[in-house]
């Protein structure tokens, strides 16, 4: 979670997991569309980038600062919502987890979420964060209007439409401006009727494709080399409120088993990585299983106490029964001493010239690896097996893009950097990291 003392001791920057790391010289909190435009234009005379940092849940450095690091936790709050047009206007600084309190005082919600919520809403349509749900996109897909202010330091809206600019803004890692007021779909307030089941692989590929379809949202987790998932399924439901007792008890289960129990495995597998096969067939024996209702934003979201280094790649949906036999055919063989479940879910396909989908239904699986695990074996071999399968990484994730397979990737890229030019012609947005990725 952001912490502003930090910022006010001008500590060293850092992200969740803290495998990215920089000094920034200098650091702002704008409480004004105002300050970020004279904070532009200082930028920019002075030849200095800025990265909007958000909540640093980015794994990659796609939020690193090198010279000026901006946060907008300041500019938080819901500030116009249109029932009517089941829209709502949020400043962009405002964290995930509020969103769903604030929408709820007017009878909404989000269309859907991740299992994390810590994140900004600028962070996470610029990054294209997503939840689970075949036949729903990113938060980026909901987006209708953007305010941002450009690398000129002036402020500008764009309301979506086919155009250019806003296939650009979809998702643009932050490139184009900083993003200070969002307005995005929402719909009427709602539950979700949650099931956890505990399944086997074989299984679950069976009915795969049916499932995905019959439930609103399904969410796998894959224990490497076992034979097990763990299965989410959610549909919506009327709204339904849990009692305070239930949400404690629920709580208090998450925390004691989820991370509680996991932090203890994860801990002994760091001490000795050859138990790391015994330990996650363990924790695939020992699957939560039950059943809940409550309101949307109460159910979406895990807590994740338990760190560690992610990698995410979005695949065609139509391969996923073969990439999945492929993963587990090689994990079953525990050449990796890999404890951590593997995440996968799905997601309608979506326009965007930076979108991971491209258009195609996907599904997006998600390897992770302890903190203080050595995770690049194990993520190498995931970067060059994704290659097979056309595999598209989340840009807030670890990656191994380069400036060549993005341009293979993604074949509006030139269209992108255009607009890229047009808005920011001082590069004041375009750090080293991003240089590296789309500079050919």
């Amino acid at each position: 979670m952001f912490s502003i003392d930090k910022w006010k001791n001008g500590e060293k920057w850092t992200n969740w997991a803290n495998n990215v790391i920089s000094y920034p010289s200098e650091m702002y909190l704008p409480q004004s569309i105002e300050e970020v435009t004279k904070i532009v234009k200082h930028a920019r005379e002075s030849g200095k980038t800025i990265r909007v940092t958000g909540a640093a849940h980015s794994f990659s450095a796609v939020a690193m600062p090198e010279h000026i690091a901006l946060s907008l936790h300041n500019m938080r709050g819901l500030i116009a919502v249109n029932k009517e047009k089941q829209e709502a206007t949020l400043w962009a600084g405002t964290y995930l987890y509020e969103i769903g309190p604030l929408l709820a005082q007017y009878g909404l919600a989000l269309i859907n979420m991740g299992d994390i919520q810590e994140q900004t809403i600028a962070g996470a349509v610029s990054t294209g964060t997503h939840g689970t749900g075949v036949t729903l996109g990113s938060l980026s897909s909901t987006v209708t209007r953007w305010g941002f202010v450009d690398g000129t330091g002036t402020y500008r809206e764009h309301t979506r439409g086919m155009d250019d600019l806003s296939e650009a803004l979809h998702v643009s890692l932050g490139m184009l401006g900083v993003l200070v007021q969002v307005t995005i779909r929402v719909m009427p307030l709602y539950s979700l009727h949650y099931v956890g089941t505990r399944d086997t692989l074989a299984n679950g590929l069976a009915i795969f494709s049916e499932d995905i379809r019959q439930y609103r949202h399904v969410e796998w987790f894959y224990f490497p080399g076992s034979e097990t998932i763990q299965v989410k399924r959610m549909n919506a439901v009327a709204p339904v409120y849990q009692s305070d007792w239930s949400k404690r008890m629920e709580t208090l289960k998450l925390q004691i088993v989820e991370n509680g129990a996991f932090y203890a495995i994860s801990e002994l597998c760091k001490w000795r990585p050859s138990l790391s096969g015994a330990m996650s067939k363990l924790a695939a024996a020992n699957v939560v299983e039950g059943e809940k209702t409550g309101i949307s934003y109460e159910i979406y979201p895990s807590p994740r106490s338990v760190k560690f280094q992610e990698s995410e790649y979005a695949i065609p949906l139509v391969q996923f029964e073969a990439c999945m036999e492929e993963i587990h055919a090689t994990l079953k063989r525990e050449i990796f001493n890999v404890h951590f479940p593997l995440e996968c879910r799905t997601s309608a396909g979506e326009a965007g010239y930076l979108s991971p989908t491209q258009g195609q239904e996907s599904a997006f699986i998600a390897f992770h690896m302890y903190k203080g695990l050595p995770e690049e074996p194990y993520f190498e071999w995931v970067h060059t097996m994704m290659k097979k399968y056309k595999g598209r990484p989340h840009w807030g994730k670890q990656n191994h893009l380069t400036a060549k397979y993005v341009y293979e990737l993604y074949p509006d890229i030139e269209k992108f950097l255009a607009i890229r030019r047009q808005y920011d012609p001082d590069h004041v947005f375009f750090t080293g990291y991003l240089r590296k990725l789309f500079t050919l």
